[in-house]
């Protein structure tokens, strides 16, 4: 897969589709890699006419990493941002909002359509508002404005977002993990078949199994706050919001947030969806993102 500079840093990317359609990004979440993203998905917007580029954010997969950061101290991290104190990172989501606009930029478009799902939603939020000139329209799935006092993760979703990744590091290790995330953070009306889950786990940590990054993503997250909240309200891309009826990480109020924090924006719920992106839901949040970014 090719690398290109962007931001100072270099940036793994694939692209699918026409080169002579329409520039679609799709930004990742915590510790996604670019081959994690539902292949339907993915082929269905290159169908829709987009030419997909999809890329490990910088700290993931082949990106460049901040090793000499360490390991990120979540417990920590967590508690310092429930006591409003200052949360330290390598980086924060303006630094990975900017490369996702470098990257467009590098690969010689002056803007495109964006795409961020989880993590990857508030990285696009942001991106929309710090880098408008890059941005032709946004559709944030899964994703929260990180404003204080929104519903929270409970139960088995709340210990799962701050439970170390794979702690045995095996290969082994990282199937079960996705099973087991599946069966608490997944589409309870779109379950995935094991075997498939285990070998996508599989291909995964064959090409890079960095937790570290992973951490190190969160704590951005941390680190970043809800300081976003102020400036929803200045974007002017057209955005859709899509959004799980049963996501259980990032519940629905989140997206609910999002929605009437940016003016002119619109909202998909979609029932017996959860926190991830299953086949089932693949036309409905296709359409969703042809019909906003027809309106750029």
């Amino acid at each position: 897969m090719p690398k290109i500079s962007a931001n100072g840093i270099e940036i793994e990317y694939e692209t699918r589709g026409d080169a002579a359609g329409d520039p679609l990004v799709l930004i990742g979440g915590l510790g996604v890699q670019l081959m994690s993203w539902n292949e339907t998905f993915v082929k269905a917007l290159a169908d829709a006419g987009f030419y997909v580029i999809v890329y490990d954010n910088r700290d993931v997969g082949k990106s460049t990493k901040f090793e000499d950061w360490g390991p990120a101290d979540i417990p920590a991290a967590f508690a310092q941002a429930r006591a409003k104190e200052k949360v330290t990172a390598p980086y924060t989501l303006d630094d990975l909002a900017d490369d996702a606009a470098e990257l467009v930029l590098a690969l010689g478009f002056d803007k495109a359509h964006f795409v961020g799902s989880s993590n990857g939603g508030a990285i696009a939020q942001t991106l929309a508002y710090r880098r408008p000139e890059c941005v032709k329209s946004m559709a944030s799935i899964m994703a929260t404005s990180a404003r204080r006092g929104l519903p929270r993760p409970e139960g088995a979703a709340a210990e799962w977002l701050t439970r170390p990744r794979n702690p045995a590091g095996t290969r082994e290790g990282a199937m079960e993990d996705a099973v087991e995330t599946a069966k608490i953070i997944g589409s309870p009306a779109f379950p995935v078949e094991e075997r498939v889950l285990r070998e996508r786990a599989g291909a995964l940590f064959d090409r890079s199994f960095y937790p570290d990054g992973n951490g190190r993503h969160l704590l951005a997250s941390l680190a970043s706050g809800d300081s976003r909240v102020a400036h929803l309200g200045e974007i002017k891309a057209p955005v859709v919001v899509i959004h799980g009826r049963e996501d259980p990480l990032v519940p629905l109020g989140c997206a609910e947030d999002v929605h009437n924090s940016i003016p002119g924006s619109e909202i998909v719920v979609i029932d017996g969806m959860g926190h991830d992106i299953p086949d089932e839901a693949v036309p409905v949040i296709v359409a969703a993102i042809v019909k906003n970014a027809k309106k750029a």
